[in-house]
């Protein structure tokens, strides 16, 4: 069966400089371009946010960014600002291979719902409908590379080993936000429902 690259989120907000950068971002996009020959398809998640999304700590009167409040969907980090639609932020990396990508699948677009995951928003009910994209073309095997490890990366893994998909994430490949341990808490997370790191 066939297998697929999901590079998740590499935007010019969450790589160094960004609004929301994480430490060594940008260092694992040669590595990225490299493997993305190596699969049937290459698929590209972006993170895309209208202006004033709820998830941002901007659209709460007082609120501190990184704090965590409770919406309808349940707990919520409040974010700075970033990947708003449109935006230089929320570009790909420039150097990221963008041209080889089947598919870019852009998630946070509902301003009610932060998206993390690739294939279901924060609700965990709402799908993206890559699930069905991946299914109608026979890909059962996943690899997962990109940003941030312990949010999007985390997230999509543990929903795709769920929807019943042989994941691989290669931590080597990503790097995390890394907020109050967040990092070791994704990677038991995804080791405890089958994903091979």
């Amino acid at each position: 069966m066939g297998n697929a690259l999901i590079v998740i989120d590499i935007q010019k907000d969450f790589c160094p400089g960004g609004a929301l950068a994480v430490a060594e971002g940008d260092l694992i996009v040669p590595q990225v371009n490299a493997l993305m020959t190596e699969f049937d398809a290459v698929i590209l998640t972006q993170d895309w946010h209208p202006a004033g999304h709820s998830s941002f700590a901007s659209s709460h009167d007082g609120a501190a960014e990184m704090s965590v409040i409770d919406m309808p969907y349940g707990p919520q980090v409040l974010w700075p600002d970033h990947c708003i639609q449109g935006s230089d932020g929320a570009s790909f990396h420039p150097d990221l291979a963008v041209d080889r990508a089947d598919l870019i699948i852009r998630k946070g677009f509902n301003p009610a719902i932060d998206s993390y995951s690739a294939f279901f928003e924060n609700d965990h009910t709402t799908p993206t409908g890559l699930e069905g994209y991946l299914k109608s073309r026979g890909i059962t095997q996943l690899t997962m590379v990109g940003l941030a490890l312990d949010f999007c990366v985390n997230y999509s893994a543990v929903d795709a080993a769920q929807l019943g998909f042989d994941v691989t994430v290669r931590p080597d490949l990503c790097r995390a936000i890394d907020f109050d341990g967040s990092r070791d808490r994704a990677l038991a997370a995804m080791a405890d429902v089958g994903v091979a790191l």
